[in-house]
C-alpha cells in the first residue's frame, strides 16, 4: 500500500510517498481503508522532533514512528479477533496512527460510526480538533450558559470548533484572529472579534469567564488578568517555536499563579472518548457544527499540506483525501 513516511527529522521536505506493508490489526483493532485523513500541529512537531525531548516522549508513547496522521475516516476492511462493535464494511471515523496512508489500524474504542450525512473529509476533521474544543471548554473551562468567552486563535482547526461549540453551550464569544479571518469567525457564530494585527487583546479592559487559548502566545499571567472571579484560562496550544525551557516552565508558572487565586490557569490535552466523538458527529450531521476545511489535498500532495500547516496560518482544517467516496 501507499503511505506518507519520513526517515529523518526535519521540515515537510522529509516526507515521502512510499510503498509499505499493509498493517495487520491486533485482536482489539480494526483495519481501516482510509478515505480521508487530516493533519494537526502534533504531526509536524513530531516530524520536526524539536525540542529534542519530544523524540524521547514520542518513542515512549509510541507516537510518530515515521508516519503522520492521527485523524481518520474510512471503511472497516478487517477486524481483530476480539472486536465486537464493528464488522467489515462499516463506515467509521476517529483516531489511529499513520492515518495518511491507504490503510491504517485503530483501536476498536478509538473510532465510532460515521453519520451518513457527514462526508469523509468532514468526519476526519473532528477527532483532535473537535475533542480538544469540546472537552477543553466543557470540562476544563467549565463553560456555562451566559458566560463571556474569549477564544485566541479562533480561525484554526481547534478554534473554529471552539467558537461553534461555545455558542452552542450558550456563551457570548469574542474571537481573536487576523484581519483576513474576521469574516470567517463571524460567519461561524462569533459575537465580537479582535484583530490581533491591530491590538493586543490582553491589554483591553474587558474581562471574561473563560479564556480559551489555542495559540499559547500569551503568558499565563497575561491570560489570568483577563479573568473574572472564578474564571478559567485554558491553554490548548503552544507557539510554533517554543523552547525546551518554555515547555516545562510555562505549565509551572500556570500552576503557581493559580494556587492562591480563584482565577485558574491551566493546560489541557484531550482524551479519547467514543461518546464525545459520537456527540460531535451528531452535531455535524444536524448542522449544529460546520467543520471548516480550508483545502483538500491528494495523498501525493501531503507534503504540501504539511508545509501550509507549518507556516502557522491554516484556516480550519487541512484534509488529505486518500480515495474517493463510494
Amino acid at each position: 500500500m501507499k503511505a506518507i513516511v519520513y526517515h529523518e527529522y526535519g521540515t515537510a521536505d522529509v516526507l515521502r510517498l512510499e510503498e509499505v506493508p499493509e498493517p495487520v490489526p491486533k485482536d482489539n483493532e480494526v483495519l481501516i481503508k482510509v478515505r480521508a485523513a487530516s493533519i494537526n500541529p502534533l504531526d509536524w512537531r513530531l516530524m520536526h522532533g524539536e525540542p529534542k525531548v519530544l523524540r524521547f516522549m514520542a518513542k515512549l508513547m509510541k507516537f510518530g514512528g515515521g508516519r503522520i496522521g492521527v485523524d481518520v475516516a474510512g471503511e472497516v476492511a478487517g477486524v481483530g479477533a476480539k472486536v465486537k462493535q464493528f464488522k467489515i464494511g462499516d463506515v467509521v471515523f476517529g483516531s489511529c496512527r499513520g492515518a495518511v496512508a491507504e490503510y491504517a489500524c485503530s483501536a476498536e474504542k478509538g473510532v465510532v460510526a460515521k453519520p451518513a450525512s457527514v462526508t469523509f473529509p468532514q468526519a476526519t476533521s473532528i477527532n483532535v480538533a473537535g475533542l480538544t474544543a469540546l472537552q477543553g471548554l466543557r470540562d476544563k473551562g467549565q463553560i456555562r450558559f451566559g458566560h463571556e468567552a474569549l477564544i485566541n486563535g479562533a480561525s484554526g482547526g481547534v478554534g473554529t470548533y471552539a467558537v461553534q461549540i461555545a455558542k452552542s453551550l450558550g456563551a457570548h464569544v469574542t474571537a481573536v484572529c487576523s484581519t483576513r479571518n474576521l469574516e470567517l469567525v463571524k460567519s461561524i457564530g462569533a459575537d465580537s472579534v479582535i484583530d490581533y494585527t491591530k491590538e493586543d487583546f490582553t491589554e483591553r479592559p474587558e474581562r471574561y469567564d473563560l479564556v480559551f487559548d489555542c495559540i499559547g502566545n500569551k503568558s499565563p499571567s497575561a491570560c489570568q488578568r483577563l479573568l473574572r472571579a472564578n474564571g478559567h484560562s485554558v491553554m490548548v496550544g503552544a507557539p510554533h517555536d517554543f523552547s525546551l525551557f518554555e515547555m516545562f516552565s510555562t505549565p509551572l508558572k500556570a500552576i503557581a499563579i493559580s494556587m492562591f487565586s480563584n482565577r485558574k490557569v491551566g493546560f489541557f490535552v484531550a482524551k479519547s472518548s467514543a461518546g464525545d466523538l459520537t456527540t460531535l458527529g451528531d452535531m455535524v450531521a444536524t448542522g449544529k457544527l460546520k467543520p471548516v476545511i480550508e483545502r483538500e489535498y491528494a495523498l501525493s500532495e501531503a507534503a504540501e499540506a504539511m508545509r501550509h500547516l507549518e507556516a502557522g496560518h491554516a484556516r480550519g482544517k487541512l484534509v488529505v483525501r486518500v480515495s474517493s467516496e463510494p
